[in-house]
């Protein structure tokens, strides 16, 4: 089975990232891979749940034990994706000695960007429906998931986007909406179900909640202490999200 196109590049510009897999593979933990890495925990775990919603199966299984606890191995996946990274070290050596020139590499850098948003789930188009000057577009996740995204025509058309293509659905964690059993969803918004990994309190504004979904994927939300206290949300707690499907942005490999 070969590596997901959108993976494979991830790999290739941000390879620091993919190293953090060997540091996970000696050390066991996150949290000591981090500090081996040289980053914080954090960061960490923002580079692990990117890889893993990346790719098509978890590269990183942790077991639960609470923040800065419990354990961490790369799956038979991130062990293949590790060597493959491995194997890239060396392709990168030989192709810095056949740039003609500083500026390819400048270059290549520039046509290859990163984003902001902290939610980047990959997933295949199972529907396109035209809606006005927009166009519908539904997304399978897998695991039985599916959101949508409203995007206009034109961008439909500008990154190709058809039946079966594979994109990445990119989503602010200010988009996303913490509910409980008890509160109402909005009309036409996406909403999905999900368990609280973690929260991770921040003194000078809303937390931020990690959560994963049915499918492995993970997303990360904020919310307000008191609303969480309020609700009694904690580790392990079930809940739902939801955003609206104009607030998904779509990227495609280039």
């Amino acid at each position: 089975m070969s590596l997901p196109a959108l993976l494979t590049q991830h790999i290739a510009r941000r390879p620091q990232r993919i190293a953090l897999l060997q540091h996970v593979a000696d050390q066991g933990s996150i949290t000591r891979a981090a500090k081996a890495a040289g980053i914080s925990y954090k960061a960490a775990w923002d580079a692990i749940d990117e890889l893993n919603n990346l790719a098509t199966q978890p590269l990183v299984e942790r077991s639960t034990g609470g923040r800065g606890g419990g354990g961490a191995r790369l799956s038979v996946e991130g062990e293949r994706v590790l060597r493959l990274y491995q194997r890239l070290q060396s392709l990168q050596a030989q192709l810095l000695e056949a740039a003609e020139d500083s500026s390819d590499l400048d270059l290549l850098g520039r046509l290859m960007l990163r984003t902001s948003a902290r939610n980047q789930l990959q997933g295949r188009i199972s529907g396109l429906r035209r809606e006005g000057r927009h166009d519908r577009v539904s997304l399978n996740l897998g695991g039985g998931l599916q959101i949508e995204a409203l995007i206009t025509r034109g961008s439909t058309e500008r990154l190709e986007l058809a039946l079966d293509t594979t994109v990445v659905a990119l989503l602010k964690a200010g988009w996303v909406q913490l509910l409980v059993a008890s509160d109402p969803v909005d009309a036409g918004s996406n909403c999905l179900k999900a368990t609280v990994e973690d929260v991770l309190p921040d003194d000078d504004g809303p937390s931020e909640v990690r959560l994963v979904l049915g499918n492995g994927q993970t997303l990360c939300a904020f919310a307000e202490v008191a609303w969480l206290a309020e609700h009694q949300v904690q580790i392990g707690s079930p809940v739902r999200v939801q955003f609206h499907p104009s607030y998904v942005l779509l990227g495609v490999p280039v």
